[in-house]
């Protein structure tokens, strides 16, 4: 299937790769229309890969050897234990990832998209109407612009979706993730490489090593909970959004650096508390399942596509695995149609079951806590192994297998 003018909305991780997918797949006029300025490199957050993962996409072309990265081996599930300063490890698993920061993962794969791809920053796509031989964007500036196909790679507010699926919007969970980064990792235990999760009632905090950009390294942390009723954070189900540093509110800011104060050990409550709060910034949690990854001449990749609450470890997995499906169909197809019938009928079944896992795992880890103070490493094993029940071969933790799809 050669030929034809593409677009890609939004182009972050998600859009690059798509891009990437489209330009293998043989299609001849591609642009990517972004809303963000150039600054997305700047994005400090810490995403992780599983290293089985990150051997499928490397031998797909979509991540390389050269991306900084910081080596993650195993995980604690730790829990405040009188004056210990790091906790009392209640649990402990293998964790074979490889740890990244959004902004310089966006870069490399940025770098890879080809030179004659049109990626435009800036570009806010606020209308999509498809017809039977195309799709017609409307922009921000006014201007239209038509296309054979439309990739939808915006997220999980994706303009995309909304005119794929009206009513198909990502559902709040009920919690957020507080997110932040700093510079504190002189004196990490293991030398960095292990991934902690401090456990509390109602929640926990994912704490490890990302690399920086430059050389060095960051502590990446977020930390999921309720928030206190009376914040002022109702998320419209229409419009979910983040709150950025500097809008998170007193009364949230000091509800979590309580909750941290009163439930972490020591030494994390240290490193949480001390994190700048110029870095620090709220995520709700959202989670989304689509009847179909592809309507006429539409489709959708990454976020745009199903919402998974993050506690897999695998949503930028998704998105990149997500593309690589679609370059497949599209070497494969003889038309259009072929094309997307065989990217939805490939992607559609991993999504719904990568929801539903992420479901499971948001209830045991955040909304039905465990008592975590008499849980011991037998107790954590089945605990895990219950929110990993029902788990086939299309979804697991840090994503599933491209070659079990």
């Amino acid at each position: 299937m050669r030929g034809g003018s593409i677009a890609v909305v939004g182009g972050s991780i998600a859009g690059c790769a798509a891009a990437l997918a489209a330009s293998r797949g043989g299609a001849e006029r591609i642009t990517v229309l972004e809303r963000a300025d150039d600054r997305l490199r700047d994005r400090g957050v810490g995403i992780a890969l599983h290293s089985d993962r990150y051997d499928e996409l490397r031998e797909a072309g979509y991540v390389a050897p050269e991306m900084p990265w910081a080596p993650l081996t195993r995980r604690l599930w730790s829990v405040r234990d009188g004056g210990a300063g790091h906790g009392r490890v209640v649990g402990e698993q293998p964790f074979p990832f490889r740890a990244y920061g959004w902004g310089s993962l966006w870069s490399e794969l940025r770098r890879r998209v080809p030179e004659e791809v049109v990626y435009r920053s800036g570009a806010v796509v606020t209308g999509v109407e498809p017809d039977a031989d195309g799709v017609t964007l409307r922009l921000a500036d006014g201007h239209e612009e038509r296309f054979d196909i439309v990739i939808g790679a915006d997220g999980y507010r994706s303009v995309v979706r909304a005119a794929m699926f009206p009513g198909a919007y990502a559902a709040y969970a009920g919690y957020i993730g507080w997110r932040g980064t700093s510079s504190d990792v002189a004196d990490l235990p293991s030398e960095g490489e292990d991934a902690h999760n401090i456990v509390f009632p109602g929640g926990h905090c994912v704490i490890y090593r990302i690399p920086d950009g430059h050389g060095g390294h960051r502590l990446n942390w977020v930390l999921y909970t309720a928030p206190p009723e009376a914040d002022g954070l109702h998320p419209d189900l229409r419009t979910p959004t983040s709150l950025p540093p500097g809008r998170l509110g007193s009364a949230l800011t000091e509800r979590l650096r309580a909750l941290v104060a009163d439930n972490f050990p020591p030494y994390w409550a240290s490193k949480v508390l001390g994190t700048p709060a110029g870095t620090t910034f709220i995520q709700p949690v959202y989670d989304l399942e689509v009847p179909h990854y592809a309507s006429g001449r539409m489709v959708l990749v990454g976020d745009a596509a199903s919402v998974t609450r993050p506690h897999i470890g695998g949503g930028s997995v998704k998105a990149l695995q997500d593309a690589t499906a679609l370059e497949a169909a599209w070497k494969a197809g003889s038309g259009w149609q072929e094309v997307l019938e065989r990217y939805d009928a490939g992607r559609g079944p991993v999504g719904a079951a990568m929801v539903a896992l992420a479901r499971r795992m948001g209830d045991a880890q955040v909304e039905n806590t465990p008592d975590w103070a008499a849980m011991d490493q037998a107790g954590f094993d089945a605990w895990w192994q219950r929110q990993n029940s029902g788990s086939d071969r299309h979804s697991g933790f840090g994503g599933h297998s491209i070659k079990a799809g």
